[in-house]
């Protein structure tokens, strides 16, 4: 099964090269990672180019920018990863091991966090732990889907904020999503630049707001100022 492992950008510079450098042994094997930027002011398209098979443009907004990548993908299956992340090595195994022959068309990885505090172990355990719970997956957790189920979705809600929530729970009339064990591992920087428990809990008020049907825009402006 080959993949197509869609990143979106914007004024990724510090740490895009080693985003994707992670990902060069998937690319050895044969699969594909498409870069779609969001309007970068730092220089990102530049430094991704020779580690991506495509660099493009798109108006930014992480769900715009990721359907646009899905939209050009060549792979049976896609994986949506965010500039911070990086996937483990056998990311393509486990895919499509994933994948294949129990009726599953979508699914996520477990999540670690890298960052100073140490009770950020606990927050990627708690992070996976609901997932299993309830079926709904973080954009944090490299989200995966067969290209077909993901154009029977009509791909991630262009939505300015929890385009990821939204998805899951469209993504779960399809089938229950499969959890791996494997982990992501991502950026605590969010965590440690405004401390962990605060940081916890402005997200929690964040999908609190969005499940009791804010609009998104609204809850992008707040995200926007604490980032």
């Amino acid at each position: 099964m080959r993949l197509s492992i869609v990143v979106p950008v914007l004024d990724e510079a510090p740490g895009i090269a080693a985003t994707l450098q992670a990902l060069q042994l998937l690319r050895a094997r044969g699969h594909e990672v498409i870069v779609v930027d969001g309007g970068s002011a730092d220089g990102t398209p530049a430094l991704a180019a020779p580690l991506a098979d495509r660099v493009i443009a798109a108006p930014r907004g992480r769900a715009v920018q990721m359907n646009r990548g899905a939209a050009l993908a060549a792979g049976e299956a896609l994986v949506f990863v965010h500039a911070d992340t990086r996937l483990p090595a056998d990311a393509d195994r486990l895919v499509a091991g994933a994948l294949a022959g129990d009726g599953r068309c979508w699914g996520r990885f477990d999540i670690r966090i890298e960052g100073r505090s140490p009770l950020l172990a606990l927050v990627g355990g708690c992070m996976n732990l609901r997932s299993r719970l309830t079926g709904i997956a973080t954009g944090d957790q490299a989200i995966f889907a067969t290209r077909e189920a993901f154009a029977r979705l009509g791909g991630f809600p262009e939505i300015a904020l929890m385009e990821d929530i939204a998805f899951s729970r469209r993504a779960k009339r399809l089938s229950a999503p499969a959890c791996l064990g494997a982990t992501a591992v991502t950026s605590g920087r969010r965590w440690d630049r405004y401390g962990v428990v605060r940081t916890v809990l402005f997200m929690w008020r964040l999908r609190l707001a969005f499940f009791l049907g804010a609009r998104p825009d609204e809850l992008a402006r707040r995200y926007a100022s604490r980032t």
